[in-house]
């Protein structure tokens, strides 16, 4: 009785809304972020710069994978999930990756996002992710709206920070991804 080898075949395929690809790109870059932030993160923060890491890897990701709309919802709602190991305010991150997450994809979809320019992408999607916690965070604490322009240069220098860790990845990830 002769027996032949048998051939099993799997091609990836995705039909849902997020591809694994992409979900284990995000996954890979919020390790990393979470890693980061708790280490470089914390240690920076005496300066009076906060780097936040995972708004970094979302947004590199929506970057790398032009994510549309929904996809950005979904990385958003993921990262917001991990950085409630570390908020000072829970929930509230929610909200403001989700909404960040937005703009994000909507810069990259514009054109915005891409090419030469996840700098500037990153930059407004970190300053509206720290700005609307800044400003909820702030009312939500009990304390006058006013109060919140004291973390205007937290917002800023982290904007500008992960700006330049985006920009850094971008192009290197973006090769390694073939794109």
């Amino acid at each position: 009785m002769a027996t032949e080898a048998r051939i099993v075949s799997a091609t990836a395929k995705s039909t849902g809304l997020v591809d694994i690809k992409s979900l284990v790109l995000l996954a890979i870059l919020l390790a990393a972020g979470f890693i980061l932030n708790m280490t470089l993160g914390n240690a920076l923060a005496i300066v009076g710069i906060k780097p936040q890491f995972i708004i970094a890897a979302y947004a590199l990701t929506i970057a790398l994978t032009n994510a549309n709309l929904g996809q950005a919802a979904i990385y958003g709602l993921l990262s917001a999930a991990v950085i409630q190991l570390t908020t000072s305010i829970p929930g509230l991150n929610f909200a403001t990756e989700l909404v960040a997450a937005l703009v994000m994809s909507a810069l990259v979809r514009t054109g915005v996002g891409r090419g030469l320019n996840p700098l500037v992408a990153a930059f407004l999607t970190t300053l509206v992710s720290g700005g609307l916690f800044a400003v909820a965070g702030t009312v939500m604490m009990g304390a006058e709206l006013a109060t919140a322009v004291v973390k205007v240069p937290i917002v800023l220098g982290t904007a500008v920070f992960n700006a330049a860790v985006v920009q850094a990845l971008f192009f290197p990830l973006n090769k390694v991804l073939g794109k």
